[in-house]
């Protein structure tokens, strides 16, 4: 009988939770289960966002620029940082102040973890070894037991004839035609760059941009001086100072009120800006900001749009890469237009503004190349690049020749053929396996296209600075190199890599002998 019961009960209970589970599928439908997303699903989810956050800062960066583990390791937990995510011994965690939630963080890494290479092919070097139409020439006299060659700019004065050194140890040097060097002043940092002119009393002078501290940082230390070499520091006008790491400055009456202005390049770090040094009555002057974003490195001021007022045109490095040009609204400022945009693991450094095809528009000449973040592995993008002018500002790629680490480009006609020729160095060259990228002349050999030469000028030195000009005044266009040889662990990407260059020569000239 209690046997019997019990069986009895058991359907009972088995009954009622039939119905039940029918009632909930009947009221909840089929889904009430949890979803879960699949790898799938993840990884689509991922590459959306990543649309969405990164293209909202700069130029989106696809996963294939890249390998996997340097998205990882490198550049994944700097973009964490920009998006309010927080790491600490290898685990990432959000507040409210983050972007996005720690969820959709994993998916964007999974994404550029899944969709990256395993490695990037570089491609095989189309290059000769030889000197051209160059000769060496080196400094008359150097000094082996002080401090290690760090030049930091290269010009020469067309007034005086003389070359201009800028170094490490905040002097500016002059260099004769027999490459004899004088230091002609001592300055509280190191200049960038300068330009020349002739004052009113004759005297030969020159504007001279102090960069401030020379590593990456947002300090406001930069200046821009106006004085004669060789004078007494009582005769320094102070033209504009508290500026962010500036690198580059460039002159012009953008207010046509007969007096000269600057623009300079604020290139700072994670702050930065492109500013307007307008001169006012009286040697004042007032410093007014363009473009309130890091990385300005070089200007070109033309008249762009024919309305007879100066334009700028920038390039930015440092995140938002890219060429934008600036038109002057002749009422103190400028509007600005984007030309060409870069992904941010380009490391723009350098432009031209060119007629590289002879057709009267001027052409972008361009190099990325910058090794020195969070992503320094040899790239198969580093390189020269030539932007055609396509009518109306609008620009094509039509050439690109690989070098890696390529940092600066200067053109001229060298070989005296009729046509624009490029010189290129490279501070993060493949100084293991390939060193002589460090400098490559590109001869324009039929319209459009080069013949690339690597001068052997790799033990001579590290290549940071570059000046094209017609050193001893024979007709040609001669090529100076400026030696910045230290290294660390920074600035050398290469494991088991010990520098064999030249540490004390600060400079060698590439004498042009004409045509081969």
């Amino acid at each position: 009988m209690l046997k019997k019961n019990k069986v009895s009960a058991n359907k009972l209970a088995l009954s009622i939770a039939a119905v039940v589970t029918a009632a909930i599928f009947l009221f909840n439908g089929c889904d009430t289960a949890p979803h879960v997303n699949t790898q799938t699903e993840n990884i689509a989810d991922g590459k959306a966002l990543s649309i969405k956050y990164c293209k909202s800062c700069h130029q989106y960066p696809d996963p294939s620029l890249l390998d996997k583990v340097t998205w990882e390791t490198g550049v994944m937990p700097q973009m964490g940082l920009r998006l309010g995510i927080q790491q600490e011994m290898g685990q990432y965690y959000v507040d409210p102040r983050s972007a996005m939630s720690l969820a959709d963080w994993q998916k964007l890494r999974d994404y550029y973890k899944n969709a990256a290479p395993e490695k990037l092919v570089l491609p095989k070097p189309d290059t000769a070894t030889d000197w051209a139409v160059f000769a060496l020439k080196l400094p008359a006299k150097v000094n082996r037991r002080g401090s290690p060659a760090m030049t930091t700019m290269i010009k020469l004065n067309p007034f005086d004839k003389l070359l201009y050194t800028g170094d490490s140890g905040n002097r500016l040097l002059s260099w004769d035609a027999k490459l004899r060097s004088t230091v002609v002043a001592k300055v509280e940092s190191p200049v960038s760059d300068a330009s020349f002119f002739r004052g009113a009393d004759g005297k030969n002078t020159g504007v001279f941009t102090g960069i401030g501290i020379l590593t990456p940082n947002d300090f406001l230390d930069g200046t821009l001086k106006q004085f004669s070499p060789g004078t007494k520091k009582t005769d320094t006008l102070l033209i504009a100072d508290n500026l962010p790491r500036p690198v580059f400055t460039a002159p012009g009456d953008f207010n046509k009120d007969g007096l000269t202005d600057y623009i300079v390049c604020g290139y700072g770090n994670t702050k930065g800006g492109l500013f307007l040094i307008e001169q006012q009555s009286g040697r004042r002057f007032k410093k007014k900001m363009i473009r309130a974003v890091p990385g300005a490195i070089q200007v070109e001021v033309d008249d762009f749009n024919n309305d007879g007022w100066p334009d700028v045109m920038c390039l930015f490095a440092q995140g938002d890469e890219g060429v934008w040009m600036l038109l002057n609204d002749h009422k103190g400022g400028f509007t600005e237009q984007n030309l060409l945009r870069f992904p941010p693991v380009y490391g723009t450094n350098s432009f031209q503004l060119v007629d590289v095809n002879k057709d009267g528009k001027k052409d972008i000449i361009y190099t990325c190349g910058d090794n020195n973040d969070y992503s320094s592995i040899l790239k198969p993008y580093h390189g020269i690049y030539v932007f055609t002018n396509q009518g109306n500002w609008r620009f094509k790629q039509t050439y690109f020749h690989h070098i890696n680490g390529a940092s600066k480009v200067m053109s001229a006609d060298f070989d005296g053929d009729g046509d624009l020729d490029m010189a290129v160095i490279a501070f993060f060259a493949d100084f293991k396996y390939n060193p002589a990228a460090g400098f490559t002349y590109m001869e324009q050999t039929t319209p459009g296209k080069f013949k690339a030469h690597q001068v052997p000028v790799n033990k001579y030195g590290r290549w940071i600075s570059m000046e094209v000009a017609d050193i001893d005044q024979d007709g040609d266009q001669d090529i100076v190199l400026g030696n910045f040889s230290v290294y660390g662990d920074k600035l050398i990407n290469e494991k088991d890599f010990k520098p064999n260059w030249d540490m004390y020569n600060p400079i060698i000239v590439l004498e042009n002998k004409g045509k081969k």
